[in-house]
């Protein structure tokens, strides 16, 4: 497994594969790896010949300076489970090597970032859209592997990638859980035992919200239950539930007909905050 820390490195790199067909799959992450990750790498060992791994704490996508300083990093792990898993390449940039200067130009998602995620975390999207376009432009995949659980990001990616043609294929890979049905997340490891209990009203109210959507329930008094729920959940703090069109981000108040929806999420438990989401009709 190589380990590429400048972009120099990921272009010699790719200039040393036996040839021009030779396709290239990246998965982007900000380390602290688990099995959601990995999952991703092994539907890119599936649809690739090289996977590329890349390992970025991207500063520009965190509205919360706190949140920044404590996200997890356990890079020595991390490669540890990308050479046991049979990963070819790891872009493990600095923050100088990505942003040699601050970047001045700025991308406005319009409505798909003015709900939910870019709601709550001005700024958030801008910062994902201009590094995911560095890492597209940098490692030059044919295909990109992203999760499910970040429902809205994988929107505004595949957004970004129709607006600036980048030759790439967006693949969605379903969201991993634990037995208990906690969405995996790399936020996870600041759970306390207690907290990761407590952070389980996410699921099993998302999965509540789909059975009574789909017998017939009106969202107004589901979504009136499930924040009854989370009021009565210790140490847990509802952001957001709600009912969108999964490709547009729409805000919906009933099921529609024709269209992809899910249900997404986000609350603090404690200090932490986590999301998930949940398909409604697929």
């Amino acid at each position: 497994m190589k380990i590429l820390p400048t972009k120099d490195a990921v272009k010699k790199f790719l200039l040393s594969l036996p040839n021009s067909q030779t396709t290239v799959g990246l998965v982007p992450t900000m380390g602290a790896l688990h099995e959601g990750h990995l999952d991703l790498v092994r539907k890119a060992k599936e649809n690739s010949d090289i996977v590329i791994v890349s390992i970025f704490v991207n500063p520009t996508q965190f509205n919360n300076p706190d949140d920044f300083a404590k996200y997890p990093k356990t890079l020595d792990k991390d490669l540890d489970l990308l050479k046991n898993i049979g990963v070819d390449a790891v872009f493990v940039p600095d923050n100088q090597e990505v942003y040699p200067e601050s970047p001045l130009i700025k991308i406005d998602f319009g409505d798909l970032e003015r709900v939910l995620e870019g709601s709550f975390r001005p700024g958030h999207f801008n910062g994902v859209g201009i590094v995911v376009s560095k890492l597209l432009n940098i490692v030059k995949p044919h295909k990109a592997y992203f999760g499910q659980k970040d429902l809205q990001q994988v929107a505004v990616i595949k957004r970004l990638v129709k607006d600036l043609s980048f030759d790439v294929e967006i693949i969605v890979v379903p969201t991993v859980r634990e037995a208990s049905g906690l969405a995996l997340s790399s936020r996870n490891l600041r759970l306390s035992p207690v907290q990761r209990e407590n952070a389980l009203v996410l699921y099993k109210s998302l999965s509540f919200a789909k059975t009574e959507l789909l017998k017939g329930e009106s969202w107004f008094t589901i979504k009136s239950e499930v924040e009854n729920q989370f009021q009565q959940t210790p140490e847990v703090e509802l952001e957001y539930f709600e009912l969108v069109d999964s490709d547009k981000m729409t805000v919906l108040e009933s099921l529609q007909e024709g269209i992809s929806l899910s249900i997404c999420t986000a609350a603090y438990v404690g200090d932490v905050r986590l999301i998930d989401n949940i398909s409604v009709n697929h």
